[in-house]
Parts: C-alpha cells; structure tokens; sequence
C-alpha cells in the first residue's frame, strides 16, 4: 500500500474546464471535492499523457512556465497563468530512485508545465503555492514499465506527496465529435465498467490486478475508447505507485462521454 495519496484523474479537453464549458462542469467540482477530502499535498509529483519521451524525464526547472500545448481555443486561454514553483530537490531523489530501480532516466531543466498538469491543479489548488514536478511518460507505450515506474514513486522518502497521473479514461476524439449511437455510447460504458472493476474490486489479487492493466487491451472496447494509450497509461503509474484496489472511484461525464477518476 503506497503511503502517498495517488489519484488518477481525467483532465478533459484542454483549456475547456477552464473556459466554462457546461460539459466540464462536472468534472470541475468533482475535482475541487478531491482536493477538500484528501491531504494537502507538500509536493505534487504529474505523470500527464502530455508528455512522452524515449526515457523516463524529470523536469528540474525551479519556476516553470506554461506550455499551451493546444489548438484553436479564445485567446484567453492562451494567458491563463500557474506559476506553481518546481521542486529540484524532490526532482533528484526521482532520478535517483528510478537510477537504482534500473530504469534510465533524464533531467530537464527547461521544460514547463503541459495543460495535462496545469488544467486540472488550477481546479484544485488555485493558488498554485503547491511545488511540483512533471514525470514523462514513455514513448514505448508498455503497461508494464510504467507500472514498474510508478512502483518506484511509491518507495520516494519524501512525506505527503500527491501522486497524479493525468490523462482521460475515454479517449476516442472522433467519438467526441460525431453525434452519440447506442453503440458509441455501449463502447464506452463496457470499457469504463471493466475499468472501474480493475481498479475497484477487492477480490482481485493484485497480481491479477496487474495482469489485467498491462493486458488492458484485452478489455471490451478497449481500442475503440483509447486508439493510442497515452490517455489510459498514466492510471498504469498510479497502480504502481498503489498496488492495491482503489479507495475511491468517480463516475461522471465529461464532454458528453462517461469517464472515471480514481483515488488511493
């Protein structure tokens, strides 16, 4: 059981949530609610489908800037400001961690922060006075290593730190875009009951937990609700950084679509 707050969350469609889209409504207060109920973080730790590189990447940057890493949206979302601090200290015990778990690792001192991290904490923690640090996903894509990635998190020295994974539990966009079907709507409700039993039902082992996350393919509509997986992966992190069935999972809609978030 990690001794960090995990919280796998679906971020919705860009700077949408923060723009007053009716459709992020709800996925707006759900995430203030979890901010109210778990522990003040001293320290976020953001693994976002955002961000892929070929090795493991921490960022080191102590005042990060934003990287509006969306297309065709009003102005005003091209100026929303989360001067939240880094952390470099916390950065290095990552690097040094994943080093000693034998996983090849990076730093980089000057990436910023994507809108799969500063969308969601805006919600939270408005007042953007919570240190974080981004943790690339892999390009490679394997369920396995980022299992393996997030089991390395959850043995970090550091007290209270909150562990996000950021992505999308639905994550077809032409789904999103063409007029809802029952079959549209079948698909992704199939996909998010498997999903909600994988990470909730305390009957499975966890080694039957784990086989199902990396075999996730294998769910009902599991390529028709996520075409690539960078969405889905960053839930494999959180698992490995908990390894234990969910405290807490959310249900809700998002953009039309049902999705889920889940907290340990």
């Amino acid at each position: 059981m990690s001794k960090h707050t995990v919280l796998y969350l679906s971020h919705g469609g860009g700077p949408m949530p923060l723009l007053g889209d009716p459709g992020h409504r709800e996925m707006v207060s759900r995430l203030k609610e979890i901010a109210a109920e778990i522990p003040r973080p001293d320290a976020i730790i953001m693994i976002s489908a955002h961000w892929e590189t070929d090795v493991a990447t921490v960022t080191t940057g102590a005042n990060p800037e934003l990287i509006y890493d969306y297309y065709g949206f009003p102005a005003e979302s091209y100026t929303i400001k989360y001067p939240a601090p880094g952390e470099p200290a916390l950065a290095e015990h990552i690097k040094q961690a994943l080093q000693t778990a034998g996983i090849s690792v990076k730093t980089d001192a000057q990436r910023g922060f994507d809108h799969g991290m500063f969308v969601p904490l805006t919600i939270m923690y408005p007042e953007a006075d919570i240190p974080c640090v981004q943790l690339s996903m892999l390009s490679s894509l394997d369920p396995a290593e980022h299992i393996s990635i997030g089991s390395v998190l959850q043995t970090l020295k550091e007290k209270n730190l909150l562990i996000i994974g950021s992505g999308y539990s639905f994550h077809n966009m032409r789904a999103f875009f063409a007029p809802e079907t029952t079959e549209i709507r079948a698909q992704n409700e199939a996909f998010e009951s498997w999903l909600l039993q994988t990470c909730g039902d305390k009957q499975l082992t966890e080694d039957a937990r784990t086989k199902r996350l990396v075999n996730w393919e294998l769910a009902p509509a599991a390529r028709f609700c996520h075409p690539r997986e960078e969405h889905l992966l960053p839930l494999h992190v959180c698992y490995g950084a908990a390894q234990a069935p969910c405290k807490k999972s959310y249900e809700l809609q998002i953009a039309g679509k049902k999705a889920s978030m889940y907290l340990w």
